[in-house]
């Protein structure tokens, strides 16, 4: 969770950047300090974060818009369609309604915008030579039907017995314990299978459709080989071995179906009156996007600072991951000398 500020970077680097350097989880700081860390928990759940936002939709969902278990025992077209059916709607209104307050329309002007530059046209780089087409094929195209069928898997796994399911009634202390450790895992899976993209043939031929996106859009958190889909939906499974509930798996693919968007909007905040922000924007990732070689986790995951791959935003930042950028294409190049010989 990134700070908030109100600090200009310098002259083309970023049009605006939050409070630099940019810092942590406590949980990623040695030694633990229990204190900061039961603050952070408690704000990343307040009622004007994002994550709260998102375990409301999850609850609503699964009230409102998930079929009864008993259809779901059995593989169907119908109540899949219906799934795959509110996935795009919900998907199209986030991103579509994002990318209409802050580029269409120009809401917020460049008012906590990281970069301003406009998203590419004309451009060979993207299908369609547009950014945003290239961005909302992929995300509205492959996106919402990967994540539909993990949910839909998931689904028929609660209906079969193959994955256990608790009650909030019956345990609400495993319930709740679940729910708070999602995001840890979430961010844990992250991680790993993003920096496992970043390597070889993997980045040439998966991610590297994704880093595209020099200057993001909401559509471009979605913007990405199929394959890339399959792995970042994947850490749903982990409910084949962790007796949780529905609401738990829903609010897991949900931390990527909406936070996708919100965290590459190319805005710190969504300004909704000057006294209420809500904050959407990942400084932290958005530094990936430019960079490449640094910040593969999230806020929560200790691994970038372990392996020497975190950028804080500063100046000093910018010259570690230069040269860190500069040993790994040196290691690469030994590499391409040492197979010719």
């Amino acid at each position: 969770m990134a700070a908030p500020g109100k600090r200009r970077a310098p002259r083309n680097t970023w049009h605006f950047t939050p409070t630099l350097p940019i810092t942590q989880a406590p949980y990623c700081e040695w030694p633990l300090k229990p204190g900061k860390c039961l603050v952070y928990l408690l704000k990343s759940w307040s009622p004007l974060a994002e994550r709260f936002f998102i375990l409301l939709a999850a609850i609503a969902i699964w009230h409102w818009f998930v079929p009864s278990l008993e259809r779901t025992a059995t593989f169907r077209f119908d109540w899949m369609f219906e799934i795959w059916l509110r996935n795009f709607i919900l998907v199209l209104t986030i991103a579509g309604g994002l990318h209409l307050w802050f580029f269409t329309f120009a809401g917020q002007g460049d008012e906590m915008r990281y970069d301003k530059r406009p998203l590419a046209r004309d451009s060979r780089v993207f299908h369609f030579g547009n950014q945003v087409w290239d961005n909302m094929f992929w995300t509205l195209g492959s996106s919402v039907l990967v994540g539909t069928l993990f949910e839909c898997l998931m689904l028929w796994a609660y209906a079969n017995g193959y994955a256990v399911l608790i009650t909030f009634t019956e345990n609400p202390g495993l319930f709740i314990g679940v729910l708070l450790l999602i995001p840890v895992w979430s961010g844990f899976h992250f991680y790993w299978f993003h920096r496992a993209l970043h390597i070889g043939p993997l980045y040439r031929h998966v991610h590297s459709w994704h880093h595209k996106n020099v200057n993001t859009g909401p559509w471009s958190g979605h913007a990405m080989h199929p394959v890339e889909h399959i792995g970042l939906y994947s850490d749903a499974l982990i409910y084949f071995l962790v007796a949780s509930h529905p609401i738990h798996m829903i609010f897991n693919l949900l931390l990527h179906t909406i936070a996708g968007p919100t965290s590459h909007c190319g805005y710190e905040k969504l300004k909704l009156s000057s006294r209420v922000q809500v904050q959407l924007g990942d400084f932290m990732h958005q530094l990936h996007h430019k960079y490449i070689h640094c910040n593969y986790g999230t806020y929560e995951t200790p691994w970038d600072k372990i392996f020497g791959s975190f950028h804080d935003g500063t100046p000093e930042g910018d010259r570690h991951i230069h040269e860190r950028r500069r040993r790994i294409l040196a290691r690469k190049s030994e590499r391409r000398v040492g197979n010719a010989a």
